[in-house]
């Protein structure tokens, strides 16, 4: 949708492209957020919500990625912002969600060192524009997929099947672009302002709670994320990571690993799977449990259940960095929804992942490990990527042919949650 004068994003190009996304389907419209707005912070005050993650697309602010600002596209988030504070509704922003103009992918994209500058000046100029009633921004969300579904395997935007050296090189362009923009926003933002981002995390879980296996998790939380949320905590790369790449190991200065550290308010982790891990004798000393075909799961294949990862995932990532401050930025399910005879959607298999991964979320904050927030993922079904609208995430069901709204029974629980602050 480019009205306002929003500029082409590589998701623009790849859902037009045939054969690219799930019936074809596109995020011309989507929820039509943009002019529905008002209607759905309505939603979020009847239910009781006291935040709320948006994101904001690069191309509205900056069409082709650099250059003039397009002052429509600031309006738009002020009177969203607006909107959400005169509810009672705190905003967290998001600044990058893999849609990257489409100018800048023609110029290399990611592989581009450029795009990182770009994506900082982005970032500033965006939080110094929200910053007097935004206090927490996320340079992005979840790296590790737009690199690696985007890059690596092409089932995501923009496509590509780059090889393991290029990737890799891509990555650490990535996860500078990261450590530019927290400079970014600190030099532009209001004083005060919380800068983190939003990490998809291999969320690693003991297989059993054994001291030995325990370490063995706390070692692979290390590794798995070693070229992300790793090298961003660290300012450096695991011996491992770089033994493992040999070769195809990424190019990088010392300078550039210290703007990669650049010191964080607040971690944002996205937890929907559990990586289950034992220990054992290799240099590692664990190993990745296969997942049995038995395996429980949600409507999206990938989206195995395993609600010990909310409990593991930041008390692991409090403990092996000494993150003060952590947010759940997403959670949630996917369901086969269908709206029963009498006009309700009765997803009881959202609403049981929901109380089981929340239970563990409520064992970590009582035993001290800093959780401040969650975000569920997510409130409304919307364009789910390459999954176009087959796969429905939301607490509120959208029939997007008439863009009618219906809160289903996993909304009418997490409703209870709030007002009774426990999972119920």
């Amino acid at each position: 949708m480019h009205e306002d004068g929003r500029g082409t994003t590589v998701w623009d190009t790849f859902s037009h492209t045939p054969g690219k996304t799930h019936n074809g389907d596109t995020g011309d419209v989507a929820d039509d957020f943009y002019h529905l707005y008002p209607h759905d912070i309505q939603l979020m005050k009847e239910m009781g919500l006291k935040s709320f993650r948006f994101s904001v697309a690069w191309s509205r602010i900056f069409p082709k990625g650099t250059g003039a600002a397009n002052a429509k596209g600031i309006d738009f988030y002020q009177r969203l912002v607006d909107a959400l504070l005169e509810a009672g509704i705190q905003p967290f922003c998001t600044l990058y969600h893999w849609d990257l103009p489409q100018t800048l992918q023609d110029k290399g994209g990611w592989e581009n060192r450029d795009t990182a500058k770009a994506f900082a000046d982005y970032a500033g100029y965006t939080a110094g524009k929200l910053s007097d009633k935004v206090s927490h921004f996320m340079t992005m969300n979840e790296m590790r997929s737009f690199v690696e579904l985007g890059y690596k395997t092409g089932i995501h935007a923009p496509g590509l099947h780059l090889d393991a050296k290029r990737v890799a090189q891509l990555n650490h362009y990535v996860v500078l672009a990261h450590g530019m923009a927290v400079q970014s926003i600190r030099a532009h933002a209001k004083q005060g302002t919380k800068v983190g981002l939003a990490e998809n995390v291999a969320a690693t879980v003991p297989v059993y709670e054994s001291r030995e296996h325990v370490e063995a998790a706390r070692k692979a939380i290390r590794e798995l994320n070693a070229s992300y949320l790793t090298v961003i905590e660290e300012g450096k790369y695991t011996e491992l990571y770089l033994k493992r790449l040999g070769a195809d190991a990424p190019q990088f200065t010392a300078e550039e690993m210290e703007i990669v550290r650049s010191p964080m308010d607040f971690v944002g982790l996205n937890v929907y799977t559990a990586t289950y891990v034992r220990a054992d004798d290799s240099e590692k000393g664990y190993e990745v449990v296969r997942q049995p075909k038995s395996f429980p799961h949600m409507a999206s294949p990938w989206l195995t259940v395993g609600p010990e990862a909310l409990y593991w995932g930041p008390k692991l990532v409090s403990e092996v960095w000494g993150v003060k401050e952590i947010f759940i930025t997403e959670n949630g399910a996917s369901s086969d929804d269908v709206i029963a005879s009498d006009g309700h959607v009765y997803d009881t298999d959202r609403t049981m992942y929901l109380r089981n991964y929340l239970t563990q979320l409520q064992r970590a904050v009582r035993e001290g490990v800093p959780v401040r927030g969650y975000f569920l993922w997510s409130l409304l079904d919307n364009y789910e990527w390459a999954d176009g609208y087959e796969k429905r995430f939301g607490i509120v069901y959208v029939d997007f042919a008439t863009q009618k709204r219906t809160p289903k029974l996993s909304a009418a629980f997490y409703k209870q949650v709030i007002q009774e602050r426990r999972v119920c």
